[in-house]
C-alpha cells in the first residue's frame, strides 16, 4: 500500500496527475491490480478514485506519502554515507523503508546529523 502511495505522490509532483496506466507502468504491475489497490486506499481514505479519472490523494494519503519519502531519503542518504553506491542505496532503501519503526528511523536521522556535524569522524570513515 505504502508503495502505491509513494508513487502516486511522486507522479503527481513530476506531472501533475496520475492515472491508473502510470502507476502501473511505473511499478510494472498490471492495472487490473492497480485499479484493485487504488479501491483498497480509496475506501480506507488515502485517496479519492474513480474509474477512468485521476487520482487525487487525501490529506490523510500525502502525509502517509510524505512520511514515506522522508524515511526513504534518512535511509538513501545512510546508505551513501557508508559508501554504498546510489542505485544499490536505493534499492535497499525501497526494500526496507515500510519495515521500520518510526524510533529507528528518529535515531538513524540523528545519527547523520551527528557525523554531518562531525567531519573529521566521517572523513575518517570515509578515508581510512
Amino acid at each position: 500500500m505504502e508503495d502505491y502511495l509513494e508513487v502516486i505522490a511522486e507522479l503527481v509532483e513530476l506531472k501533475g496527475y496520475a492515472t491508473t496506466l502510470d502507476v502501473s507502468r511505473y511499478m510494472n504491475v498490471s492495472a487490473p491490480s492497480v485499479t484493485k489497490m487504488l479501491q483498497r486506499l480509496d475506501e480506507n481514505g488515502y485517496l479519492k478514485y474513480e474509474k477512468y479519472r485521476g487520482i487525487n490523494l487525501t490529506q490523510k494519503g500525502s502525509n502517509l506519502a510524505e512520511a514515506i519519502r522522508q524515511k526513504h531519503g534518512i535511509l538513501l542518504e545512510f546508505f551513501e554515507i557508508l559508501g554504498i553506491e546510489h542505485e544499490t542505496a536505493n534499492q535497499d532503501a525501497e526494500g526496507i523503508e515500510h519495515h521500520l519503526n518510526p524510533k529507528t528511523i528518529k535515531q538513524l536521522r540523528k545519527f547523520i546529523t551527528y557525523l554531518k556535524s562531525n567531519q573529521k569522524i566521517l572523513d575518517g570513515f570515509k578515508n581510512p
